[in-house]
C-alpha cells in the first residue's frame, strides 16, 4: 500500500485540538489514504515548516489556527479571494504540479464555519451583531455576519490600534463596522441579536462575571463562543443564565472542517468524494466530536 499523504493542524497551543479526530473520521469514510496530525507551531517557526512541506511534496493540506492565521496569509503562494479580502488563512491546500513543484494555496473556511453554525442555531435575518476581539478570527466573523445580512457590526477590543485593520476588512466585504472599548462590552451585550466571541479560552472570563452581574436578559439572542475547550465556557454559562442561546465553538469547528475536508480530498486525488457524500461526512464528524448528528434534509451549508 502506498505511503499516506500528510496533513495537520498547526497552532500554539495545539494539544487540545479536536481536528485530528474530526478529519481522520471523514477520511476513513471516503477511503482516503491520509494521515492527519497536530503540530505545535509558533509564529517564528511557521515559515520553516511551510518550506519543509514544499520540499517534501507529500502533503495534501494544513489547517491553521491561532496565532498563525495572519502570518500564514503572507507565506503561501496564492490566496483565494476570501482569504485575500480577510488577510487571514485557516486552510492551506497543498498540491504538486507535473514538474514536481509544490504549491500552497491559502483559503479561509472559518467564514462558512461561522455562517453554518449560526444558521443551524436559527439565527435571525439581518441581525444586530457584536464581536469580542479584533484578531484573525474576528475578520472571519465580520465576513460571516455580512453574509447573514448584518449591516453594522460592533467590535469590542482592548487595543483599537491593533484592530484597525478589521475596519478595512469590513469595507472590503461590503459591511460597516465600528470599534468600541472592551471595557464597555458587558453593559452593552444585551442590545445585540448575535454576539461572537473570538477570544482564546478563558479570555472573556472576567467579562462573563461582569455581564452576569448586570442581570441583563438576552432572551432569543445567540452567543457563538469560538473557544471550545474547556466547555461550557464561563461566558456561555452567563449567557444561558440570561436566557440566551449558546452556540459552542465546536459547531464552528465542525462546519469549517467539512469545507476543509472537501478541499483536501480534491487536492489529494479523491475528487469530489467528500462533496458527494457530504451528509455522511458531517455525521461521522459529529460522532468524532460527540455532538448530535445532523438531519441531512435540513442542512443549509454555505461555501
Amino acid at each position: 500500500m502506498a505511503e499516506p499523504l500528510n496533513g495537520a493542524v498547526l497552532g500554539h497551543p495545539i494539544g487540545h485540538s479536536k481536528s485530528p479526530a474530526l478529519h481522520n473520521a471523514a477520511y476513513r469514510l471516503i477511503g482516503a489514504n491520509f494521515n492527519y496530525t497536530a503540530i505545535d507551531v509558533q509564529v517564528p517557526a511557521l515559515a520553516g515548516l511551510l518550506e519543509r512541506v514544499r520540499a517534501e511534496g507529500n502533503w495534501y493540506g494544513l489547517s491553521v489556527t491561532m496565532p498563525l492565521k495572519n502570518e500564514a496569509h503572507d507565506l503561501v503562494d496564492t490566496l483565494t479571494p476570501v482569504a485575500a479580502a480577510l488577510g487571514a488563512v485557516n486552510t492551506i491546500v497543498c498540491t504538486t504540479d507535473d514538474a514536481g513543484q509544490a504549491h500552497l494555496l491559502g483559503d479561509n473556511t472559518d467564514v462558512a464555519g461561522i455562517v453554518n453554525a449560526l444558521r443551524h442555531a436559527g439565527v435571525r435575518e439581518n441581525p444586530r451583531a457584536a464581536i469580542l476581539g479584533g484578531g484573525g478570527t474576528a475578520v472571519s466573523a465580520i465576513a460571516a455576519l455580512a453574509a447573514l445580512g448584518a449591516t453594522d457590526t460592533t467590535l469590542f477590543v482592548r487595543d483599537a490600534a491593533k484592530a484597525a485593520d478589521t475596519l478595512e476588512v469590513a469595507a472590503r466585504v461590503g459591511t460597516a463596522a465600528s470599534l468600541e472599548p472592551y471595557s464597555g462590552a458587558a453593559a452593552a451585550l444585551a442590545g445585540f441579536d448575535v454576539v461572537i466571541s473570538t477570544l482564546p479560552p478563558h479570555g472573556p472570563d472576567a467579562l462573563a462575571a461582569e455581564f452576569a452581574g448586570t442581570g441583563e436578559r438576552v432572551d432569543g439572542a445567540l452567543l457563538l463562543d469560538v473557544a471550545y475547550d474547556p466547555w461550557p465556557s464561563a461566558l456561555g454559562q452567563a449567557w444561558e443564565a440570561g436566557g440566551g442561546t449558546v452556540v459552542a465553538g465546536i459547531e464552528m469547528l465542525l462546519y469549517q472542517g467539512v469545507e476543509q475536508v472537501k478541499l483536501f480530498a480534491e487536492a489529494g486525488g479523491y475528487g469530489t468524494a467528500a462533496t458527494d457524500s457530504e451528509g455522511d461526512v458531517i455525521n461521522v464528524m459529529c460522532d468524532a466530536l460527540g455532538v448530535a448528528r445532523r438531519n441531512p434534509h435540513k442542512q443549509n451549508m454555505a461555501g
